[in-house]
C-alpha cells in the first residue's frame, strides 16, 4: 500500500510541476521566440495603423478584393466558434444555397460544382484567415474585372502567395486572403 501511495504521490508531483511550471515557461518562451510575442502577427499600413492579423479572417465583401470563408461570428474574435449546425440541419442547407446564389451573381458563368466548399461553409472557428488555392483561383476573373487588370497579372499574384503545407507534408496549400488583398491594392496602386 505504502508503494503505490509513493508512486501517486511522485506522479502528482511531477505532473504539477509540468502543468503549473513547465506551461508558464514554454508560454513565456513562445513569446520571446515566434513571430507577434504571442499577441499574433500584425499587420500594418504605410502609416503604421493595424489593418489586420495574419492568423485572424476579416470580412472582404467587394468584387474588388478575394474573399475569405465565411464566418458565423462575424470574423469576432474575441467569441470564436462554429455554427454547430450538422450536416443535415436545413437552417444550414439553406445558409449554404444562400453563399452559392451569391456567389453565381458575382461570378457569372462558373458551375455550381466548381465552388469551392471553403467559400460556402464556414470554418469551426470562424475566424478562418485562408483559402485553399482553388478558392483563390476562382476569385481571379471576378477580381481582375472589377480593378481593370489582366486576368494573368492576379493569377500570377495569386501564385507568389500560395503557402506550401507545413514541412510540404502537412496539411494542404492555402492563400492568406488579408496578405493576398493587400498585395492587391499595392500591385493596383502602382500601376
Amino acid at each position: 500500500m505504502r508503494y503505490h501511495l509513493f508512486k501517486s504521490l511522485i506522479i502528482t508531483t511531477c505532473m504539477i510541476t509540468l502543468c503549473c511550471f513547465g506551461y508558464v515557461l514554454i508560454v513565456r518562451l513562445s513569446a520571446v521566440f515566434f513571430p507577434g510575442g504571442g499577441l499574433g502577427v500584425m499587420i500594418r499600413d504605410a502609416q503604421q495603423q493595424i489593418v489586420g492579423y495574419v492568423q485572424i479572417g476579416q470580412p472582404f465583401t467587394s468584387d474588388r478584393y478575394f474573399w475569405g470563408r465565411p464566418s458565423a461570428i462575424d470574423y469576432d474574435a474575441s467569441q470564436s466558434g462554429g455554427s454547430n449546425l450538422a450536416p443535415s440541419n436545413p437552417l444550414l442547407i439553406q445558409q449554404v444555397q444562400e453563399r452559392i446564389k451569391y456567389f453565381e451573381t458575382r461570378n457569372p458563368g462558373i458551375a455550381v460544382s466548381r465552388i469551392p466548399v471553403d467559400l460556402v461553409t464556414t470554418s469551426g472557428s470562424g475566424l478562418d484567415p485562408d483559402i485553399s488555392p482553388e478558392a483563390a483561383f476562382i476569385q481571379v476573373k471576378r477580381v481582375a474585372q472589377a480593378r481593370q487588370l489582366p486576368e494573368q497579372v492576379v493569377d500570377s499574384l495569386v501564385r507568389a502567395y500560395i503557402q506550401p503545407p507545413l514541412l510540404h507534408l502537412l496539411g494542404p496549400a492555402y492563400v492568406n486572403v488579408l496578405q493576398l488583398n493587400l498585395a492587391l491594392d499595392k500591385l493596383s496602386s502602382s500601376l
